[in-house]
């Protein structure tokens, strides 16, 4: 079975130059870099809490286009800007992946400075 690119279009996303939100392969879902932005305006919330939030919503979204959902993430690459923003990642984060899948989680910095967290999923469509 060849591998499949989820469009922008299908979450409601304006194009990006140089990636697709995920490709669907072998019963499984990989996403791209999922940040706190809205997608369709470009709009980008300040605080943490509303880009943790928006982010796994925007993960949820692309997910469910897929053919999945959250509760089938098996493993998420989470990224962020600062290393205080970790115990509030968490909380949020906690909240929304109650199966506790397999996760590592680093400090970066982003090439546009107002993004503080990111998330990369894979998951099963089983």
């Amino acid at each position: 079975m060849p591998a499949e690119k989820l469009e922008w279009a299908a979450i409601d996303g304006v194009e990006h130059p140089v990636l697709g939100p995920a490709w669907t392969s072998n019963g499984h879902v990989f996403t791209s870099g999922i940040v706190g932005q809205n997608y369709t305006t470009g709009e980008i919330p300040e605080s943490i809490e509303e880009q943790t939030e928006l982010a796994i919503a925007n993960v949820k979204k692309i997910l469910e286009a897929s053919g999945t959902s959250l509760d089938k993430v098996f493993k998420v690459m989470m990224f962020i800007s600062h290393v205080d923003y970790s115990s509030t990642m968490n909380r949020i984060y906690g909240s929304h992946f109650t199966q506790k899948p397999a996760r590592s989680c680093v400090v970066a910095a982003f090439m546009d400075a107002r993004i503080k967290v990111e998330l990369e999923v894979i998951a099963t469509k089983d």
